[in-house]
C-alpha cells in the first residue's frame, strides 16, 4: 500500500500504561465510525507498515489502541508520533459540494471577480481556520475553507469556484503598474 491510495486517519500521541497500548488521536469528523476497526497502516521510515488491532477504544476525537505484537511501553514508545493510515475505500462518498481535502489539490480555482486564480497546491488544517494553498502569479495565496467564499465545488470539472472577499488577494500580491 502507498501513501497516495490511503489518507491519514491520525497518529499516536503515546504509550498509554504498561502493556504496549497507545493513545491515539483521531483526525476525522465521526470518530466513532472506526471503533470496530480491525487494522490500520503505520507510517514508519517513510513506508505503511499493517498493524492489527487487538483492542480499540474510542474516547471523543481520541481513543486507546492496543496493536497485536506491541506489548511492552518501550514498544509502543517507538510507535509515538507515526501516522495511522487506511486506503482511501473506508471513505465514504460524499454529497453535492462536500469534499475531502486530500481530493482537491490538483484542482482549479475560478473566483468570480478575478477569473483564474491557480490550482489547489495544498490544504492547510488548524484549530481556528482551513484554508486552500494556491499560487497566484507566482505568490502562494491562502484561501479560508468556508460555504461562502468556496461556493462550489466541481468534482467532474476539478474545479473550485470561489468569491473571495474583497482585499484578499491585496494582501498577498500587490500589483505592478504593468499588471
Amino acid at each position: 500500500m502507498d501513501f497516495d491510495s490511503c489518507f491519514q486517519l491520525g497518529y499516536v500521541i503515546k504509550s498509554h500504561g504498561l502493556k504496549g497500548e497507545v493513545n491515539v488521536f483521531l483526525d476525522t469528523d465521526e470518530p466513532q465510525a472506526y471503533k470496530e476497526l480491525e487494522s490500520v497502516f503505520v507510517e514508519q521510515n517513510k513506508k505503511l507498515v499493517p498493524f492489527f488491532i487487538d483492542k480499540i477504544q474510542v474516547r471523543g476525537d481520541r481513543a486507546v489502541v492496543k496493536f497485536d505484537g506491541v506489548s511492552t511501553i518501550d514498544a509502543a514508545n517507538n510507535l509515538k508520533a507515526a501516522g495511522l493510515w487506511l486506503p482511501l475505500t473506508f471513505l465514504s462518498d460524499l454529497d453535492n459540494n462536500d469534499f475531502y481535502y486530500h481530493e482537491i489539490v490538483g484542482f482549479k480555482v475560478l473566483d468570480k471577480n478575478h477569473g483564474d486564480i491557480g490550482e489547489v497546491k495544498a490544504v492547510y488544517t488548524s484549530a481556528k481556520q482551513d484554508l486552500v494553498a494556491t499560487l497566484y502569479k507566482g505568490v502562494e495565496i491562502l484561501i479560508p475553507i468556508s460555504n461562502d467564499i468556496l461556493y462550489k465545488v466541481d468534482k467532474k470539472s476539478k474545479t473550485i469556484f470561489t468569491n473571495l472577499p474583497d482585499g484578499l488577494l491585496e494582501v498577498y500580491y500587490e500589483p505592478k503598474d504593468e499588471d
